[in-house]
């Protein structure tokens, strides 16, 4: 294989650990001489796309949601024309501190399925690098530690320039082989959360009573799944959950509906289970699951809407976002900067 002399960087970011990952790699490049760019598939990608020579390595960088690539990056990949070039896949995945290890997320299908889009179009696969940086998706667990944080960056800053030289060595680098058999085992989540899950958590996030309309969640929006209703910012089923208007609303004003989603589950859980007993008692399994998730992806529609017309009660919005955990400054945010 041989070395290269320059490096087109693509990457998706929500808060940041992808750009750093680009950033961190694109210094290593420079510190070589090899000429290097970086471009943000969230703003105009097709244009950037234009900009790719037949000599040139191409590193695409992005997080995982739910075993996977997001649409947005799976959507750029599938609109890569033709090419030979030398491509390294990385991605970013959920990290924790733990003591003085880092516990490893997974990376599900996102390899496997963007290396045979790419393959089919010509392209050659040198790298699959998974990094896992701090863990971001604050619906589900507080805000890491600043320490931990800095625990997390400085282990794969470190693991950046390491890749980096194995590269620019001429050297294939699959890291992500060691986690194959588990990614394999998870990967029928990943398709139900690609199928079903990435439209409940799209419908997860609203604007409390602090929200002053700076509209700044919709104008940095990198999926444009937010947008006006009822003087406020309204989620539609485009959101790809990447967490950029939470942890960056000045004002900590959007929220984890997580009232909504006890509620939710609730009702699905009773419909479901009279549903079963008495009108459908003898149905397969499949048929089952795929009538329950139908149930709850109609209330969620229903109630996220009657929840966003209601919220303009001062009252009633003050309730709902005592029941959201992200409602409290112990929840924290993430920020990498």
């Amino acid at each position: 294989m041989k070395k290269f002399e320059k490096v087109i960087i693509f990457y998706f970011s929500g808060t940041g650990n992808a750009r750093m990952i680009a950033s961190w790699f694109s210094k290593c490049a420079l510190e070589n001489k090899v000429r290097c760019r970086i471009f943000d598939i969230a703003s105009k990608y097709a244009l950037y796309l234009k900009e790719i020579d037949s000599e040139s390595l191409i590193v695409l960088i992005s997080p995982i949601h739910g075993f996977n690539y997001p649409k947005i990056t799976l959507n750029f990949i599938r609109s890569f024309p033709k090419g030979t070039n030398q491509v390294v896949l990385m991605n970013t995945r959920a990290g924790i501190k733990i003591s003085n290890m880092i516990t490893p997320g997974l990376t599900g299908i996102a390899f496997i399925l963007s290396s045979h889009i790419l393959k089919r179009k010509g392209y050659n696969i040198i790298g699959q690098i998974p990094f896992d940086m701090p863990s971001n998706w604050l619906s589900i667990h507080p805000a890491l530690r600043k320490d931990s944080i800095r625990f997390i960056f400085e282990k794969n800053c470190n693991r950046v320039k390491s890749h980096f030289e194995k590269l620019y060595s001429g050297k294939k680098d699959f890291a992500s082989d060691k986690d194959m058999i588990q990614d394999l085992l998870i990967s029928p989540i990943a398709l139900a959360y690609y199928v079903v899950g990435r439209y409940f958590f799209a419908k997860s996030y609203y604007a409390s009573n602090k929200c002053n309309n700076c509209n700044l969640c919709i104008r940095q929006c990198p999926a444009q799944a937010i947008k006006m209703i009822n003087a406020r910012p309204f989620w539609n089923l485009e959101c790809e959950s990447c967490m950029k208007c939470m942890n960056n609303c000045p004002l900590r004003a959007i929220e984890t509906t997580h009232g909504l989603w006890l509620v939710i589950i609730i009702l699905t859980s009773t419909i479901c289970t009279f549903l079963f007993q008495n009108l459908l008692p003898n149905v397969y399994w499949i048929i089952k699951f795929l009538i329950s998730n139908i149930i709850l992806f109609i209330l969620l529609l229903i109630l996220y809407r009657v929840q966003h017309w209601i919220l303009r009660n001062k009252l009633i919005a003050k309730i709902i976002s005592l029941t959201s955990l992200t409602h409290y400054k112990c929840w924290g945010r993430y920020k990498t900067n």
